[in-house]
C-alpha cells in the first residue's frame, strides 16, 4: 500500500524547458525524482517556454497531484490563477505541464498513456494530410495516389481556398479545380476530406460545399472564419456533408456554446492550443454527451500527433482516424529528429506508442541544440 501511494502522489519539484522558435519540450520532475515528458504548441514557442516559467511554474511547483485523473484539477487552477489572461499563450504553456505530467504518471505505473485512460494501444486508421496550397490539382492529386500505394493510406485531406482567404483562392478556380482531380484519381478508393482554414463566407461555403458533394467529399473543415460560429452552423445546416471545426479554439466555454448550438458536425479539438490532454478529454466528454464524434486536429510529426494516437485510443467517440500529416522534412524541419522511435504508417494505420507514459524517448542531440530554463521548488 506504502509503495502504491509512493506512485500516486506526486508533488512537483521542477518544471524545466527546451525550446526554439517552434518547439518547446517541457519536462516536470517529482520530489521523488520520477519524471515527465510534454510539448506546448508549435510555433513561437520560444515566446510560450517564457510564460510556463512567468505564469505557469509558479502556481504548479510545489503542487501535489494525487493520481493522474487530478492533473487537469491542477491545470484548471492554474488558469484561475492567471485568469486576467485568458488566450492561448497560457493555455498553451498549461498543456506542456498537463501532458510532461500525464506522461510522468504513466512510466511511474508503467502504463501508456492510452492505458491510464482505459484504451489499448493498437494499429489505428490515419488520413493523410496534405498542407500544401502552392501545388497544382494535377501534381497533389497525383502525389496523394503515390502515398496510397506505398503507405496505404485510405483517406486523404486536401486544401481548398486561402487560409483566411476571405473567398479568394490561392489563384481562380483553385477549389473547384483540386477537387475534381483528386476526386477522379481517388474516388471510390479513399475517403476525400477538404480543409477551408476559414477562408470562406457562408454563401460561398455552401456553394463550394455543394460541389464537393457531388465529387464524394465527406468532410469541410473550418469553411468560415472559425470565430464566425453562427456561420459555421449556416453551412452545417446547408449541407449534406459533415461540417467540422476547432481547432483553435481553446476556451471552454466557446466549445460548450459551440456544441450546443450545433455549429459542427465533428469537433476537432487540438491538445496542444486547447492547453493538454485533461482539457480534450473535457471537450471530448462534452462532444459525446451530444452524439458528436471527435476527430483531433495534429497537423505536423512533433509529439502533437504521439498525444493524439494515445487519445484516440481510449475515448468512446473517437472518429475513424487520425490526421497525419504527408510533409517531409522539407516542410517541416523543426520535427527531424526530435523523439524516437519514429511513427510509421503501414497499411494506413500508425501503431499507438506501447511503452511507459507516451512511448517515445526526446532524442538528447534535440535537446542539447535547444534554450534551456529551469523553475524549481524551494
Amino acid at each position: 500500500m506504502v509503495e502504491t501511494q509512493r506512485f500516486l502522489l506526486m508533488k512537483i519539484q521542477k518544471i524545466e524547458t527546451y525550446s526554439n522558435e517552434y518547439i518547446c519540450i517541457v519536462r516536470v520532475e517529482a520530489e521523488d525524482g520520477s519524471s515527465g515528458w510534454g510539448q506546448t504548441a508549435p510555433y513561437h514557442a520560444d515566446i510560450t517556454a517564457l510564460v510556463v516559467h512567468r505564469q505557469i511554474a509558479p502556481h504548479a511547483l510545489g503542487a501535489v497531484v494525487e493520481e493522474s485523473q487530478h492533473i487537469g484539477h491542477l491545470i484548471e487552477r492554474v488558469l484561475e490563477k492567471e485568469h486576467k489572461f485568458p488566450g492561448s499563450y497560457l493555455r498553451r504553456a498549461a498543456g506542456g505541464l498537463d501532458l510532461a505530467l500525464w506522461d510522468l504518471f504513466g512510466k511511474a505505473t508503467e502504463k501508456s498513456v492510452c492505458e491510464l485512460l482505459g484504451g489499448v494501444a493498437r494499429p489505428f486508421r490515419v488520413y493523410g494530410s496534405s498542407m500544401r496550397r502552392d501545388i497544382t490539382a494535377k501534381d497533389e492529386a497525383a502525389r496523394l495516389r503515390i502515398h496510397r500505394d506505398r503507405y496505404g493510406y485510405d483517406a486523404f485531406k486536401f486544401r481548398v481556398g486561402k487560409e483566411c482567404g476571405r473567398d479568394e483562392d490561392e489563384w481562380p478556380g483553385r477549389s473547384e479545380e483540386i477537387v475534381s482531380e483528386v476526386s477522379s484519381a481517388l474516388g471510390g478508393e479513399a475517403v476525400l476530406l477538404v480543409d477551408g482554414n476559414s477562408c470562406f463566407s457562408p454563401d460561398r461555403a455552401i456553394e463550394l460545399g455543394r460541389y464537393m458533394t457531388e465529387y464524394g467529399v465527406v468532410h469541410f473543415e473550418e469553411p468560415c472564419p472559425y470565430w464566425e460560429l453562427e456561420w459555421t452552423r449556416k453551412v452545417r445546416e446547408a449541407l449534406e456533408i459533415d461540417v467540422t471545426g476547432g481547432e483553435q479554439d481553446c476556451d471552454i466555454p466557446t466549445w460548450q456554446r459551440m456544441i450546443d448550438m450545433g455549429a459542427v458536425d465533428v469537433i476537432q479539438p487540438d491538445v496542444c492550443y486547447l492547453g493538454g490532454l485533461s482539457r480534450t478529454l473535457e471537450v471530448a466528454r462534452r462532444g459525446a454527451e451530444a452524439g458528436m464524434l471527435c476527430t483531433p486536429h495534429s497537423a505536423n510529426l512533433s509529439l502533437v500527433t504521439v498525444f493524439t494516437l494515445h487519445l484516440m485510443g481510449a475515448i468512446k467517440n473517437a472518429g475513424p482516424y487520425v490526421e497525419f500529416t504527408i510533409e517531409g522534412p522539407e516542410y517541416y524541419p523543426w520535427t527531424e529528429g526530435l523523439f524516437s522511435p519514429d511513427l510509421r504508417v503501414i497499411d494506413g494505420k500508425v501503431m499507438i506508442p506501447e511503452g511507459p507514459g507516451w512511448g517515445v524517448q526526446v532524442n538528447e542531440n534535440w535537446l542539447q541544440a535547444a534554450s534551456y530554463k529551469v523553475s524549481e521548488f524551494h
